[in-house]
């Protein structure tokens, strides 16, 4: 029981940290067993408690950490900074269960998940391939684009409606090889967070999701070195202090070799073979420092450059190709302390995705290029007055550069006029304020306000059309010149009653807006896809979304489960018109291209997870319906969109069995995606066309797959213990003192190693990646057949990788 001489507050704050490594302990819980007052650290692993005067049992606590425990005078303002020892593997369970685990049935956040990395690594990867895109597909709510594709669909928007953020650069292309694997590198991550319900006023730009992924800081203790030999690639983190518990680096790479393999392969022993002359690779780097300026002052400079590049050389036909993409960010942060309250974090954020294709035959050359560029700068307050108030304040200012599907053309010197460059220049800002409040013990509120603001400014050539698609007249804006804004409020609103201290029902509502849209003509996220601005044709896509949920933990929080329902509405979404292709711009505005309609979402979410223990894992299922209608599209009618799917099933499980020996399963099932396949066939002297259904009619065949996994770490404090008792034996033996034993140097290094085999696809289903036809025969003979045929992508696959880390 605390014990108070005057009613007077006062505050503890500071950081959290991971023991071994200086991390920031992202989303810990900081409280005092009296009342149970307590708040949580934000992504920089800061927290602020105030609370009157008096003695308090102080607690901080983590999944996976040991909890650590104090007992505080509070008679003054406290400065103090937590190290959280990680658990052992050989402590009873009970003692690493915090007592405070229960944020899900407290907090106002809904359809928030914060994944573990440590657990992510656990999961059955495929190629041995860590991938975060694949693993939150495995929540309700997330779905799968398919194989061979990282793109994700939340709760029935589009792959353009997630908001992905690498230390707060937003990510434009987050996949390699097509969308076979994601661009992040595990090794170099520290956290994941998924919102795709009750969005916080401080994100927006999106109307699905919030993907927002933090970068390791570099261990502040000691040099690290990990690493993984796979089947197709490797990978190397160095990560150190610069000045002890001051200043840290970290340093991550990984590339694939399929290109130095196959080179061999195809110069030695297939010269002749269609793939000869093909070459692609991918790589992935990551770098960041930061800096302990002082007390109050932190710095943090972070960045990401990565690259697929794909090449096709035919020397016989004079012919080559090259394809190459990707993304680079940069990011400079300082954190500053105001007060003990009063928490700041200013952002400048650099961001890049380029796509080109360039293909050459003799001295002719053909180049399509497309991409995006933003500048981006900002500055976000926390303000923590007491336990019951979290106010966040923010001002975010980002200067586009769009350069849609651009077409250029050369033979020899010669230099064909495809006409200028095009490139689209836009402003867009907002502020925001948002206060999580705790009412009562029973109801806590998240209320917040953002204003956003879009601007398309010149350079700019409009050309306008008259109603056959015939070129009139031109318009000619100045740089800077403002050619359309656009601008709006967006309340964000989340409530939660307290039932119980394990029951909760918690309800929101968020309304936003969505200046920058992605038009692609495939039915997967490819590098071709164009990204483009609101201008005078393209309005802004506004999402309204409803969710309702009952939230309840068991057995002092060790399981958790949800139900959560919702309803979304999306305006001015957008979508080629028939017939047109990304290409079409020479002597065009590319919003020409594209017709625009509405979306509608529904469902239930379903989930149970086990937090702690030996097995751990969760069970999902998601019902939903995804509708779309465009006037121009489907005769005007309403229709399911392209990844509708009713029913969405996971299953994922990863039992420790001791320290050795870790397993991992994973099991998805899915209703087939929508499509457009052909239902009639038409002969006219003697040519064939096919009729298509109507848009989406089709419903592919089921999906499921199961994969597995195991990881072995061989025990070698227990080897070492055997060869140094060998070693003692022999002098033993020998009549030698023991005391003049000495000891390899390399016996005294941190060094650990696993093996991990992973199987995708254990019962080798054929799940189907593409449907098409097949024609054969004659017509006029009576012998002309169509056959239907299924392409699929991944039998089974077994990998196995070795993993390294001293």
């Amino acid at each position: 029981m605390a014990s108070f001489c005057f009613s007077q507050n006062y505050t503890i704050s500071g950081y959290i940290k991971d023991k071994s490594n200086g991390e920031s302990a992202i989303g810990a819980n900081v409280y005092v067993k009296e009342g149970m007052k307590g708040v949580s650290t934000n992504v920089y692993g800061f927290f602020s408690l105030t609370l009157p005067q008096g003695k308090y049992t102080f607690v901080c606590s983590y999944l996976g950490y040991i909890s650590y425990t104090d007992t505080i005078n509070l008679t003054q303002n406290i400065s103090k900074t937590v190290s959280l020892e990680p658990e052992s593997r050989n402590l009873n369970e009970v003692e690493v269960i915090a007592e405070k685990q229960d944020e899900n049935i407290q907090n106002t956040q809904m359809g928030t998940i914060q994944m573990d990395i440590n657990q992510i690594k656990k999961l059955p990867a495929f190629m041995g391939e860590v991938d975060i895109l694949k693993s939150i597909q495995l929540i309700p709510g997330v779905k799968s684009a398919g194989d061979g594709n990282s793109g994700f669909y939340v709760r029935g928007g589009g792959p353009d409606q997630n908001l992905i953020l690498l230390d707060e650069a937003t990510v434009y292309n987050a996949a390699h090889l097509l969308g076979f694997f994601s661009i992040f590198n595990g090794d170099a991550l520290n956290n994941v967070t998924l919102i795709k319900g009750g969005m916080p006023a401080q994100y927006g730009g999106r109307l699905s999701s919030v993907l927002d992924i933090s970068m390791k800081e570099g261990n502040s203790q000691k040099l690290q070195v990990d690493g993984g030999i796979g089947i197709i690639a490797s990978r190397l983190t160095i990560q150190g202090p610069i000045k002890k518990d001051k200043a840290s680096f970290i340093i991550s790479g990984r590339r694939t070799y399929i290109d130095l393999l196959a080179k061999p392969y195809f110069k030695y022993g297939n010269p002749k073979s269609d793939f000869a002359g093909t070459s692609y690779y991918f790589f992935d780097l990551n770098a960041k420092l930061n800096w302990q300026i002082s007390e109050k002052d932190r710095l943090y400079l972070s960045g990401y450059f990565g690259r697929d590049v794909f090449s096709f050389k035919d020397t016989d036909a004079g012919f080559s190709a090259k394809v190459p993409w990707g993304n680079s960010t940069a990011c400079l942060r300082w954190n500053h302390l105001f007060s003990s309250k009063l928490f700041s974090n200013a952002s400048l954020v650099f961001t890049n995705y380029d796509f080109s294709f360039t293909a050459g035959q003799s001295d002719f050359e053909l180049t399509l290029f497309s991409g995006i560029r933003d500048w981006n700068a900002k500055y976000d307050f926390v303000y923590i007055p007491n336990p019951r108030h979290n106010i966040k304040a923010g001002l975010n200012y980002i200067f586009h550069r769009f350069t849609p599907s651009n077409v250029s053309a050369k033979q020899g010197e010669t230099n064909f006029d495809m006409g200028e460059i095009v490139r689209l220049y836009s402003h867009d800002a907002a502020a925001y304020i948002s206060d999580d409040w705790e009412v009562t013990s029973w109801l806590k509120v998240n209320g917040g306000l953002r204003f956003s603001y879009f601007a398309q400014v010149g350079p700019f050539t409009r050309y306008v059309k008259n109603e056959f698609g015939k070129t009139t007249d031109t318009v000619n804006y100045n740089p800077g010149k403002k050619i359309v804004d656009y601008n709006g409020l967006e309340p964000r609103l989340s409530l939660r009653f307290g039932l119980s201290k394990s029951l909760s029902i918690k309800g929101s509502y968020t309304h936003n807006f969505q200046y920058i849209h992605l038009a692609s003509i495939s039915s997967v996220s490819l590098p071709t896809d164009v990204w483009m601005p609101c201008t005078e044709l393209i309005k802004p896509q506004v999402g309204n979304q409803y969710a309702l949920g009952i939230f309840k933990n068991f057995k002092q929080n060790m399981y958790e489960s949800s139900i959560e329902v919702y309803y979304k509405t999306m305006e001015n979404q957008i979508d080629y018109k028939e017939g047109a292709e990304p290409q079409d711009n020479v002597f065009d505005n590319p919003d020409n291209a594209f017709t625009f309609g509405t979306g509608t979402a529904y469902g239930a979410e379903f989930f149970f997870k086990k937090r702690t223990g030996k097995f751990t894992g969760w069970i999902g299922y998601t019902l939903s319906w995804t509708w779309r209608q465009f006037p121009k599209i489907n005769y005007g009618q309403e229709y399911l969109a392209k990844y509708d799917r009713r029913h969405d099933a996971s299953l994922v499980l990863t039992y420790d069995h001791n320290k050795k020996w870790n397993f991992g399963l994973v099991f998805v099932y899915g209703t087939g995606n929508r499509g457009t396949l052909q239902n009639a066939l038409f002969a006219y002297e003697g040519d064939i066309s096919f009729d298509y259904g109507l848009r989406n009619s089709y419903k592919f065949p089921d999906y499921h797959r199961l994969d597995l996994s195991t990881t072995f770490t061989p025990d070698r404090e227990k080897k070492l213990q055997k060869k140094r008792q060998r070693l003692e034996n022999r002098y033993e033996r020998k009549g030698k003192d023991k005391s003049l034993i000495k000891v390899p140097k390399a016996w005294n290094k941190n060094y650990q190693g696993s093996w991990t085999l992973s199987v995708f696809n254990a019962y080798n289903r054929y799940n189907p990646y593409l449907i098409y036809y097949e024609t054969s025969g004659d017509l006029m003979k009576g012998t002309f057949k169509v056959k239907g045929k299924q392409v699929t992508l991944f039998p089974i696959l077994p990998t196995i990788t070795w993993n390294f880390k001293f």
